[in-house]
This record gives C-alpha cells, sequence and structure tokens, in this order.
C-alpha cells in the first residue's frame, strides 16, 4: 500500500545522474525523486506524479498578428527587468538546484553539481551571486543541502560521507555556518511539520535517527526501518508531538527521544506486509497478505485498526491510496480481472466502507516501480476531479463536478489555435489531457491550476478520439471545464504569476530559446518578451509561491560545456497599480448550464482579464455561496449498493440491504440506509421528505440469522499464550435483545447480553496448544442461531525424539513414538520414513506400531512439521528372529552424575557392553534412578538350520550374565575413585518403553512402575558377539574387551 502525497521543497533540476532518494524537504540529484510534504515521509510509490523528462526538438513558437512589443519599452509600458550572473568555474558541473530561502526573502541559495558540490548565495533576489563553500571551509566537500520547511531562515547541508560525516548548520540564511560531525550517514531527512528543530534522518544501515535541536544531536529511535516508511506525529491526532510512526516488520508507535523497548505502542496485532505503513492526516494504513490474497486496515482518527471494506466480488490484488482530504479517502485499486488498470473507489469518513467511482483509470510505472495514475484534483473548486478512463481500448479524459458520482468527457474548443473550425462532436470526439503530475519544481508540468484563481486550468492535450502522445497543444478553460481554447500548438511550461493574475509560457524545447511569453488576460493574448541577449538552454524556472515580490529565475547554459547562466527576471513593471474594486468581475460555477454544483449555487470573483493590475494575495475568491435542494447527484451509493442506469441506486446481488441492524443495540429505533449517503462537503439541503437520507425505523423483533464468527485477522491459529481476538458478526436479527455466548472450547464460556457489547472483538488467552472448537451463539426470544470456527493453537517445536526400540522382532509390530518439546496436541504433522521408502507414511498423531519384514539393520526417520518448520530424528533399528534381554540397575553413585540426555546414555552404554557390537546391545532408559536393558542377540550367520542350537546358546549366555549380576561382578569406573557396580532387576520389560516425557527425580520413578507394567519402551545399544558361550567366565571377559571394561571381581 502506497500514498501520492509530493514534497514542495527543491530538488535539483535536469538531473542525469541519480544519486540518492531522500526523503523530503530537500534536494536530490536524481532525475525522478519522491518527495512529501513536511510531516510525512518519502521512498513510496506515487500514483499520479512523475518526471516526464521528454522533451522534443522543434523551431521555437511565434505568434503571427499579435507578437507584443520586443524594442525597448517606455517606463510607462508593460516591461520585465532581467539581470544575468553566470556561476564562474562551474562549466562541468552537470547539475543544478536553485532555492528560495525564507518568504519573501531576498535570499536565494543555488548548487551546481559533478561529483562535488559547488554552491552560492544570493542576499538581492538573485542579481549577484557569491561562493557558498567559503564560508563552511575550504576542505569541506559538500553533498547535499536541506532547507527548513517551517523555517526558511535554517539550513542544512552535508559533507561528502566519503571524506567526513557532519552536518552544517546556518539559522541566518546562510550568512554563517556551524559543524557538527555525526557518526552516520544520512540518506534521507524528515522534518516535524510544526516544530522548527526537529527531525529525523534514515542512515544508509536502515536506522532513524532523530534530533530536537537542528541536528546538533542526534539519538537512535529503532534499526531495520523500512525505507520511507516513518512518520511524524500528525498534530491534533497524535496526543504527544513528538510521537513517531513507524514499519519495521510491524507498526510501531513511540517517542522520538523515548523509542526503547517499554515505551513502544504495537497498536496493530501481528506483522503487516513490506512498506504498506501509511500515516496520512486522520488515517493509518496498512496492509497484511494471507495465502495471496491482501487484507486492507485502516485506523481513523487513531482508533482501533478496521478492515476496510470493498465490494464483495472486487477481490483486490493491490491498492494504493491517493486522497486523503476532506476526511474521505480516495483508492486506486486493481481488480481481480484488471491489468494495466486501476478502479476508483471513495471511503465514507472512518474510511472503511468502499463504492466505486469509475472503473479502468490509466495507470503506469515510474522509473522506480511507483505507480502513476492518471487522477487529478482540480484547485479551488470543490468536488473537481479529472481521470483518464480505457474504454474499448482508447485512453479518454474524463471530468467530475460531484466528486465521482458522475463523469463526462470534455468538450473540445469550437476552433484551434489559428481559428480554424475543429469540428469536433461529443461524444465521438472530445478534448484530452495529460494528467501526469511532475516531481520536478522547476517545469509546470502537462497540467496546472491554482486555489487562488478558481476554475482556469491549464493542460497539455490533443483533440481526437483518444488520448495522444504527438500533435499535442495547450489548452485552457476559463470556466472550470465547461469550456475550452486552445492557446499554444506546441507544449508549453505554463506557471500562475502575480497570485494567479497573469500567466507565464516558456516553449518545452530541447533547443535554446530566449523569449517568453506573458498573458494578462486568462490566455487570450499573449505578449513575447526577451529574457536574454543569448538563447538559452532552458533547464529550470524558479519562483517563490505565494509571494509579493514578483521575481522569476531561469538557470541553464549557453551551450553544452558553458558556465551555468542565473537570470534574475522581475516582472512588476507588467503591473501599472494594485487592484481595487472596481478592476473585479463575478463568474458563476456552473455544470453545463447547471448552478447547483456539490450542493450550493457559487459566485466567484476575478480580475477583469487585460486590467494591469497587481493581485492582493487575501482577497475573497467567493463572492456568495447559497446551497440548493438536494438530488440524487449530491450523494453516492451506500455500501453495497450501485448506480443504475437511471441514476438510482440500488442493491448489489450479494448485498442484504435488510441486514443486521447493528445501530439497534443502544436504543429502540436504528438509521436504515435508503442505498444512499451524502457526499462528503457536499452543502445541499433536503426539503420536506428526507428521501435519501437514512431513515429511522422501530427495532422489530427478528430472529438472528446469518451469525458468523472469525479471529480479528480473519487467521485460523495462533500461538500459546498470545492474545486471539474473535469477532461476532450478525447480517440479520434484533441486536437489542440477541444475548451472544461464545464457548471458547477448552472449558470457558461468556455471555454477553446484546451484540453491541462484542463490537471491539472478545479476547481470549490460550494455556495448552491444540485445536479447539470455538461455538458462538446467538439467542432471542424469536430464534437462535450459531456458528463454529476450529481455532489451531501451538507453539514453536524446539526439539524431536524418536522413541524406538533399536532390537525388533521380524514380523511382529513395534511400537514407534516421536517425543516432542514443548508438548502439543493435534496440532502436529509426522512423516514416518520407514524400510528405505520412498514415500512417508503421514500422520497426525506421534505414535504408529509398524511390522518389519527384514532381518538386520533398519533405518527410521521421523520428521515433524509445524507450520513453516520441520525438524527431525532417526534411529537404527536391528530385527531378529528372536533374543533374550535383562533388565539392569546400577549403584546409586551413577545417578549423582546422570545429566538425563540421550548423549550420555549412548557413552555409559557402550562402556557397560564393552564393543561387542554384534551380538550385545545396551541400551539406558531416560530418567532417574539409572536402569538400562541388555540384549543378547543370536550370531547374524546362524543359519535357519542351527536356529533351535543357537536358541540355546543364548539361553547359556543369558544365565552366565544373570549369575554375574546377581554376585555385583560387572563394573567399570566411571571417575577416578567412582566404581559403578551394574545389577540384575528382576522385573521384565515389554517390548518398547513409550515416553511422552524426559522425566527426572520422582518423576522416574513413576514412570518406571509404567515401564514395569508394560506401557513403556527399551532402549538398546550395542554389543559385541561373545564366543565360548560353554565357559562362563570366559564369554563375560571376552564380551567386555574394552578401554575401560567392567571387571568380575
Amino acid at each position: 500500500m502506497s500514498s501520492n502525497r509530493s514534497c514542495s521543497h527543491s530538488p535539483s533540476a535536469r538531473l542525469p545522474d541519480a544519486q540518492r532518494l531522500p526523503n523530503c524537504a530537500g534536494p536530490t540529484f536524481s532525475e525522478n525523486v519522491d518527495r512529501s510534504i513536511s510531516g510525512e515521509a518519502q521512498s513510496r510509490g506515487r500514483f499520479v506524479e512523475t518526471v516526464q523528462g521528454v522533451s522534443n526538438s522543434r523551431a521555437e513558437y511565434r505568434r503571427g498578428g499579435e507578437e507584443a512589443r520586443v524594442s525597448n519599452p517606455r517606463q510607462s509600458e508593460p516591461h520585465l527587468d532581467t539581470s544575468t550572473f553566470a556561476l564562474s568555474g562551474d562549466s562541468a558541473h552537470n547539475q543544478a538546484m536553485v532555492h528560495w530561502s525564507g518568504h519573501n526573502s531576498s535570499v536565494s541559495l543555488s548548487f551546481t553539481k559533478t561529483h562535488l558540490i559547488t554552491s552560492h548565495i544570493s542576499t538581492d533576489y538573485g542579481s549577484t551571486y557569491i561562493k557558498l563553500n567559503d564560508k563552511v571551509g575550504s576542505r569541506t566537500v559538500l553533498s547535499y543541502l536541506y532547507v527548513c520547511p517551517t523555517n526558511k531562515q535554517k539550513i542544512m547541508m552535508l559533507s561528502d560521507p566519503e571524506v567526513e560525516s557532519a552536518v552544517l548548520i546556518s539559522s541566518d540564511e546562510g550568512a554563517s555556518f556551524e559543524k557538527h560531525p555525526i557518526n552516520f550517514n544520512i540518506l534521507s531527512l524528515l522534518f516535524h511539520p510544526a516544530q522548527e528543530n526537529w527531525m529525523l534522518a534514515y542512515s544508509h544501515d536502515r536506522k532513524l535517527y532523530s534530533s530536537m535541536d537542528f541536528g546538533r544531536k542526534w539519538q537512535l529511535v529503532h534499526d531495520n526501518v523500512m525505507p520511507g516508511r516513518f512518520y511524524w506525529a500528525v498534530m491534533g491526532l497524535d496526543k504527544e508531538s513528538d510521537v513517531v510512526h513507524i514499519e519495521t516488520h510491524i507498526y510501531v508507535k513511540c517517542r522520538a527521544q523515548r523509542c526503547t523497548e517499554g515505551n513502544r505502542q504495537y497498536l496493530f496485532p501481528g506483522h503487516v506486509d513490506t512498506n504498506s505503513l501509511v500515516v496520512q492526516d486522520e488515517y493509518v494504513f496498512t496492509q497484511v497478505t494471507k495465502a495471496g490474497r491482501a487484507s486492507y486496515f485502516v485506523s481513523y482518527m487513531r482508533e482501533s485498526f478496521k478492515r476496510m471494506k470493498l465490494p464483495k466480488y472486487c477481490l483486490p490484488k493491490d491498492m494504493h491510496i491517493i486522497s486523503t482530504d476532506e476526511k474521505q479517502v480516495f483508492a486506486a485499486v486493481q481488480e481481480w480481472n484488471q491489468n494495466n488498470t486501476y478502479s476508483l473507489y471513495i471511503s465514507d469518513s472512518p474510511g472503511v466502507y468502499f463504492t466505486l467511482s469509475l472503473e479502468n483509470l490509466r495507470t503506469s510505472r515510474g522509473p522506480a516501480g511507483n505507480l502513476l495514475v492518471d487522477f487529478y484534483k482540480v484547485e479551488g473548486i470543490n468536488g473537481m476531479y479529472l481521470a483518464n478512463k480505457l474504454v474499448d481500448n482508447h485512453i479518454k479524459t474524463f471530468i467530475t463536478y460531484n466528486k465521482g458520482q458522475t463523469w463526462a468527457l470534455l468538450p473540445a474548443p469550437a476552433s484551434d489555435v489559428a481559428g480554424n473550425n475543429l469540428h469536433c462532436i461529443l461524444p465521438f470526439c472530445s478534448l484530452h489531457l495529460h494528467l501526469e503530475m511532475v516531481e520536478n519544481p522547476y517545469t509546470s508540468g502537462p497540467i496546472t491550476s491554482k486555489k487562488s484563481v478558481p476554475g482556469i486550468i491549464v493542460a497539455t492535450g490533443n483533440i481526437g478520439t483518444e488520448l495522444s502522445s504527438t500533435n499535442l497543444g495547450m489548452f485552457i478553460t476559463s470556466d472550470a471545464g465547461n469550456s475550452w481554447r486552445q492557446i499554444f500548438d506546441e507544449e508549453y511550461n505554463i506557471w500562475f504569476l502575480d497570485n494567479g493574475g497573469a500567466l507565464l509560457a516558456v516553449l518545452h524545447a530541447a533547443t535554446p530559446i530566449r523569449h517568453l511569453w506573458i498573458s494578462l488576460d486568462e490566455g487570450k493574448k499573449w505578449d513575447r518578451h526577451s529574457f536574454s541577449l543569448a538563447p538559452l538552454y532552458v533547464d529550470g524556472v524558479l519562483m517563490e509561491p505565494e509571494s509579493d515580490n514578483h521575481i522569476i529565475t531561469f538557470f541553464g547554459h549557453f551551450s553544452h560545456r558553458s558556465e551555468w547562466q542565473l537570470i534574475k527576471i522581475d516582472y512588476k513593471g507588467l503591473f501599472s497599480r494594485r487592484c481595487m474594486d472596481g478592476d473585479y468581475q463575478t463568474w458563476h460555477l456552473h455544470n453545463k448550464g447547471e448552478l447547483c454544483v456539490m450542493g450550493e449555487k457559487q459566485i466567484f470573483m476575478k480580475r477583469r482579464p487585460g486590467n494591469r493590475c497587481m493581485l492582493a494575495q487575501d482577497y475573497s475568491r467567493i463572492y456568495s455561496s447559497e446551497p440548493c435542494l438536494c438530488t440524487a447527484y449530491d450523494f453516492e451509493c451506500d455500501y453495497g449498493w450501485e448506480r443504475q442506469a437511471d441514476g438510482k441506486c440500488s442493491p448489489a446481488f450479494w448485498f442484504n440491504p435488510n441486514g443486521a441492524a447493528k445501530s439497534c443495540s443502544t436504543s429502540q429505533s436504528f438509521l436504515n440506509s435508503t442505498g444512499y449517503r451524502k457526499v462528503l462537503s457536499n452543502n445541499c439541503k433536503e426539503g420536506g421528505k428526507n428521501v435519501y437520507s437514512p431513515r429511522r425505523q422501530a427495532c422489530r423483533p427478528r430472529p438472528p440469522r446469518g451469525l458468523r464468527l472469525s479471529t480479528s485477522q480473519g487467521e485460523l491459529s495462533s500461538t500459546v499464550g498470545s492474545n486471539v481476538t474473535f469477532m461476532v458478526y450478525l447480517d440479520d436479527g434484533d441486536s437489542l435483545r440477541t444475548s451472544i455466548q461464545l464457548d471458547f472450547g477448552d472449558g470457558i464460556k461468556i455471555t454477553y447480553s446484546n451484540l453491541s457489547r462484542t463490537d471491539d472483538g472478545i479476547k481470549h488467552i490460550y494455556r495448552t496448544t491444540g485445536i479447539y472448537r470455538v461455538t458462538a451463539s446467538a439467542e432471542n426470544s424469536q430464534g437462535s442461531d450459531s456458528s463454529t470456527l476450529f481455532l489451531h493453537i501451538t507453539s514453536p517445536v524446539e526439539r524431536v525424539y524418536l522413541s524406538a526400540p533399536i532390537v525388533a522382532i521380524r514380523g511382529k509390530e513395534a511400537n514407534l513414538t516421536a517425543v516432542v518439546w514443548p508438548s502439543h496436541t493435534r496440532t502436529l504433522t509426522f512423516f514416518w520414513w520407514l524400510d528405505n521408502s520412498s514415500e512417508p507414511i503421514i500422520t497426525l498423531e506421534g505414535s504408529i506400531s509398524y511390522t518389519f519384514h527384514r532381518e538386520g539393520k533398519n533405518k527410521v526417520t521421523v520428521q515433524v512439521a509445524s507450520g513453516s518448520t520441520v525438524m527431525q530424528d532417526s534411529k537404527v533399528i536391528t530385527v531378529k528372529e528372536f533374543f533374550r534381554s535383562l533388565l539392569l540397575s546400577f549403584s546409586p553413585a551413577l545417578d549423582e552424575h546422570n545429566p538425563d540426555i540421550p548423549e550420555w546414555r549412548e557413552d555409559i552404554g557402550r562402556v557397560v557392553s564393552g564393543v561387542s557390537e554384534d551380538q550385545l546391545l545396551v541400551s539406558l532408559y531416560p530418567g532417574l534412578p539409572t536402569t538400562a536393558e541388555l540384549f543378547i542377540l543370536p550370531d547374524e550367520h546362524t543359519s535357519s538350520e542351527h536356529k533351535r542350537r543357537s536358541e540355546e546358546a543364548l539361553e547359556t549366555i543369558s544365565d552366565i550374565f544373570v549369575t554375574a549380576l546377581n554376585q555385583g561382578l560387572i563394573q567399570f569406573e566411571l571417575k577416578a575413585d567412582i566404581r559403578i557396580i551394574v545389577y540384575m532387576t528382576h522385573q521384565t520389560l515389554a517390548p518398547l518403553v513409550d515416553s511422552n516425557t524426559i522425566h527426572s527425580g520422582s518423576a522416574m520413578l513413576m514412570l518406571l512402575t509404567v515401564v514395569f507394567v508394560g506401557l513403556a519402551a527399551f532402549f538398546i545399544y550395542k554389543f559385541k558377539r561373545c564366543v565360548h558361550s560353554d565357559k562362563k567366565v570366559n564369554c563375560i571377559e571376552i564380551s567386555c574387551k574394552c578401554k575401560n571394561p567392567p571387571k568380575m571381581n
């Protein structure tokens, strides 16, 4: 999810070498950059703003017949005062930028750059410049410049990080600087929207720092921050003005200088999608993708997050926030069946319920991959927008006067710039405009409007059946889009001068020029003026907005190898005096003759075209305003309703207009939608019959129907100990008199007297793993309904142990058990790989019984899957036709040194068994007291005809061991002076010890009790074969030949 705010601070012009992407309020040396207004982070996708950077070589435009005075004017005639200043020694620099310092200030700053920066400062509106490098020290290498947006007297420059890391600070418009070293490299800066000394800095290693004294001291805020996903507090909404909103892999909110773990707030549960956090005006947006489907969430006025509701079968693949003006969200949504287009959706005030406004908006991708949507808000006129829409494979421009309720094609001019009739008839032919917004402040972009001159729009476009990139001209409207005139037949950059009272036009060309055009009558007549004696390659035009200084600065070069030229133009000579009351006239806003626009009749005031008087900044543009009676088009269709061909709103096929009346939960009546909701900022008033507004209806008893139960995030799994929030929805029913019961499935139930008490969700914590049947029940006097979900509660698998007999009888079942820590109940999947099989046996239980049919050594592997985590353990099982076993115990000293881990048991087993691996195996059991089992196996080379003699030999060997063990003749040395005696235990073990956990102390005593009655498993380790079964002493001595063999006394 991304947003489309743009920053008004000056980046560089003609920037062929991309260097960096700064955050805001400062320049970058890249051709296409993302910027935001103060208080908003950067590096986000843009919807309607991209540098076009396309210049076509063409001859300079000559206006025949009406070319104005080009000889030296007399002082009483309109004229421009110009002066040129060359930046000496800058011929090698291929990038430049110019800043005005403060409001109505005479100070301007100039930067030029190749791999190093040369900076200049002017204190006389750009007439002369001096090098700024001398003020910061000859050895200081500069890299970037930032001007504080709330106090432009404050300037910060960064040194080149390859030389040193330092900031240079000026509080007097560059007259003096102080240098402060820093221990990180600044990638971008974000200034606070109100506090001039507060700023955030983002470093190359994804760390965020804060300074509260304009960069003199810095403190780490957070690490692992997503680029451009950090925001200052929005004044009036966040309780503290130093709050910072941050996206890491989660949404974090904290104070800029107190962002320790204990002071952080996590307002959104769980992880969010990368680069999805947007904090804009009253809203906070984020996105979560599960199973390939994205869900979008919004917090309005810093309240709890709610899922954004689009029409049921919109099924969005992507969403971008276009605007949040006037407490309403405009969103571009790519639906499931769209590829290169998006649809425009408009929300209610909380940003939750969205309705469709316009389908198939034209989109493209910027150089950085950011989304660009052809959608433009007209400044100065409430509810007026322009959009380019794909219609039958043709891109056409549409206009709306009622905030997207109705859209219409633009009427073409009756004649072209030369006066020839065009014969362009709607709907077959119309005017089409380019709506891209450039981020380079030194060009005007293809379309421009201004709040101080409502109704005037100047744009680049063409006339025909569709939008084209060829045969372009410039068009203007003076009556808010109802009629248009062509003013040039080539592309021009056009700016508003004198608070909108005049127009400046400069040819958009790749060739050098020396003339500009001025109009004082809304583009009807243009006067040509020379601004340079020699033709100039114009790289940019700078003017301070909303200023009374009447200064323009052109900058460029005479040739590609010449020095940079800064040309100051004072256009005050165009005017003879300040405007008086008699210099203004009124005009009526209308939509094709309909005077009621956005619910009111408005009369605007503007200067009479052609008057040579200067406009005052504070004169009132609106002369009068009168509300109108409401019509259907003053309302948009409510959520779940769709606009029909006759203009009426009807419920969509998937929507039940008689659904749940949750508002009944607080009173005996509720406001029921008529299918309409009033367009926000519309000022119409309803007559005697409120046809469109919601109607209050009595809450009639109805049985509950359509009860739905879900978790707040829509997930059906959670971890042990975490808060699970359940949401209960009722499609239909008397919610005031309907009780709600929620059975969590773990023996706990909770009951609410009515549905309203569950609005914020019902929280519950599960203490053990398992699959829980969670049931919600709704009941009133008219009936009941229920809804069920099955919730998986898991915990991370830390360890897996395969409990299996390592000796089994061929043809008989052996029990295999996977012991998992911590213990899980029916929430894991087990994969059993047996007998070199190519496919596993898959179970939901941790135990299986398996019959081995092949004698010899068989490897068994069990894999345990928990979510995306898979762990495994393996054992080797020796399969024989028959064997003998004896249960062993040890002298108590061994228990004192038993750490109860598998590795220790294996080592002790090898010590007890010696080195016999073919015929004798010893396995120690987990827990205390320490016990083991001795397995006596037949010779693997014994043939079937000698089976009886082999069985007799095993009996003889067993008797020998019983005698030796009963007499305490078998011993081994554990440590110096610690000898352990091995004894015979007289209980008989079952073939398998089934251990669900690792025991110690008294717990092991209980386990042994179970073991001795046949419910456990045995663990065995390998012995060597005894050779002379007829001599008892010799047999034991042979079987115990090892490094530290047990001794017979």
